[in-house]
């Protein structure tokens, strides 16, 4: 299984941050799914630069962003993904979001979502570290059997 973590962050994109969402999520995929390979990016909080990495990015059975995802006014990963979307997926936004809920009310401010492009499953998880790993340790379960239905592999 093929992924790619793709970090949205102005100032990491400047290196001006250090990433440490991103590697973060590159920790918990590594531990919890036997196998899997994972690459990393890093883009502007920039709709169109977003798409770009998201649309043009590597051949990936998923694609996990981490950050962009709040109501800042910066903050627009799931405009970007949406645009270049195929198909929701409310149901695993729904999950991290009620997951997160249990850990920190400020969950509710998550505007994440999850879809489809192509046979690729897209999802955005929040930027910061403690909330990107919290979620990565949801999604590493469900990973193999999303990306066996996206091929047609059936259940």
């Amino acid at each position: 299984m093929r992924v790619l973590v793709l970090t949205v962050s102005d100032r990491a994109s400047q290196g001006v941050y250090e990433d440490l969402s991103g590697p973060a999520v590159e920790r918990v995929l590594r531990e919890l799914v036997p196998g899997i390979d994972v690459q990393r990016r890093v883009v502007p909080d920039d709709i169109a630069r977003i798409s770009e990495a998201l649309s043009a990015g590597p051949d990936v059975d998923a694609i996990i962003t981490t950050g962009g995802t709040g109501i800042g006014p910066r903050d627009v990963t799931p405009e970007a993904t949406v645009a270049c979307c195929d198909r929701l997926v409310p149901g695993i936004a729904e999950m991290l979001r009620a997951e997160s809920g249990r850990q920190t009310p400020h969950a509710a401010f998550s505007r994440g979502v999850a879809c489809v492009k192509g046979r690729t499953l897209i999802v955005n998880v929040p930027g910061s570290v403690r909330a990107a790993e919290f979620c990565a340790r949801l999604i590493a379960p469900m990973l193999e059997h999303a990306c066996a239905m996206l091929r047609g592999d059936g259940h």
